[in-house]
């Protein structure tokens, strides 16, 4: 999902405060970061800093507000919409080994799944211009993860699917317009498997995982705890008196290729500064996913890519990456392709962490 309309805006386990880094400025990265923890916009937030071949990890808050044991920079956490990219890099993948085209139709490769499969594209699917109706938008989907009665169902990719079709679509011509939706990314997980013959998350596991051994990152399926160590998720509610809610544990599969992975900020800045270097796609698939289109005034929007303008005093830098939001966790990854990389995970706490807090930290580290 979108990172709370992305803030308004915008690994092995290592020390919770590594050692002050050149070119990284970590005495005022951590006071952002520590601002937001004593203001109880968060209970915990986790940072992954690299500056060419200089890397620097910290986090401050506590794992669960009930023992107030220290989070860990190296901890777990639920990657939400991040898991787009990944989904949207194996595509490319098949796409430089000639198992499709982007501007094939769903039809060609999934026939009879998509309303109006003959029209939509692969690159409408992975672009979010489709018009496919976003299922996570109706009622009870999206808070089911929250709900005690609710958030341990388990869902298919084709329950997904029939809840999305039944309103159908959000606008009439496909590519005639941007319009976020967890839906394409169904579609995307099982063009994987249609194209492969194997579950999608084997394949994002054999062609990103491995080679870049990022062993901290996982496709969980139906599993519904996270890997220690992590940070309890807890969601805010609005509620009179207001309450909170601990959402760490949940079915997934409510995401599925959409958002349902495991990561750590390490393995997350691993994975985009290598997306975004070329070492995961041939420079043409590269080139389309950094094909962006206008999306929404924060950002653009490409092939599984999201694309920033960070607000630096020389004028507007653009960065590559993707935000990410499950209840209890809130994600930030980007790179600028020039060896600077900012990772975030944050847990919301009494209020959602803000604007300025993040703009700031993404202005100190690529300005």
């Amino acid at each position: 999902m979108l990172l709370k309309t992305i803030l308004s805006f915008v690994l092995a386990v290592v020390p919770a405060a590594a050692p002050a880094t050149p070119d990284i400025p970590v005495a005022e990265l951590r006071g952002r970061l520590t601002a937001l923890a004593d203001g109880r916009d968060i209970t915990a937030g986790l940072i992954h800093v690299r500056n060419g071949t200089r890397q620097w990890s910290d986090a401050v808050g506590v794992r669960d507000l009930a023992s107030g044991t220290p989070a860990v920079a190296g901890g777990h956490f639920r990657i939400g919409s991040v898991t787009k990219t990944f989904a949207a890099t194996v595509l490319l993948q098949l796409t430089d080994e000639g198992r499709l085209a982007l501007d094939d139709p769903i039809e060609r490769h999934l026939p009879g799944v998509v309303p109006d499969g003959g029209r939509v594209t692969v690159r409408h699917v992975l672009q979010h211009t489709s018009g496919l109706h976003d299922y996570m938008s109706e009622p009870g989907y999206s808070t089911n993860r929250w709900r005690a009665d609710a958030r341990f169902d388990d869902y298919t990719p084709s329950q997904l699917l029939k809840v999305a079709f039944a309103k159908g679509p959000d606008f009439e011509n496909p590519g005639e317009s941007w319009h976020y939706s967890n839906t394409n990314y169904v579609v995307a997980g099982l063009l994987i498997e249609k194209l492969t013959g194997r579950p999608y998350g084997e394949e994002v596991t054999r062609r990103i995982l491995r080679p870049l051994h990022l062993t901290h990152t996982s496709v969980p399926g139906h599993r519904s705890s996270l890997p220690v160590p992590h940070a309890r998720g807890y969601e805010p509610l609005p509620t009179t008196p207001p309450s909170i809610v601990d959402a760490t544990d949940m079915d997934p599969s409510l995401d599925w290729a959409a958002g349902e992975m495991v990561s750590t900020t390490r393995d997350l800045t691993t994975f985009v500064t290598a997306l975004i270097e070329g070492r995961l796609t041939s420079q043409a698939s590269l080139t389309e996913m950094r094909r962006m289109r206008e999306a929404v005034p924060l950002f653009r929007y490409g092939l599984g890519l999201q694309e920033f303008a960070i607000p630096c005093a020389t004028g507007p830098k653009p960065v590559w990456g993707h935000t990410g939001q499950l209840i209890g966790y809130l994600t930030v990854a980007f790179t600028d392709g020039k060896g600077k990389s900012l990772t975030l995970s944050l847990n919301p706490h009494e209020r959602d962490p803000s604007t300025e807090a993040v703009v700031s930290m993404a202005t100190a580290v690529f300005c």
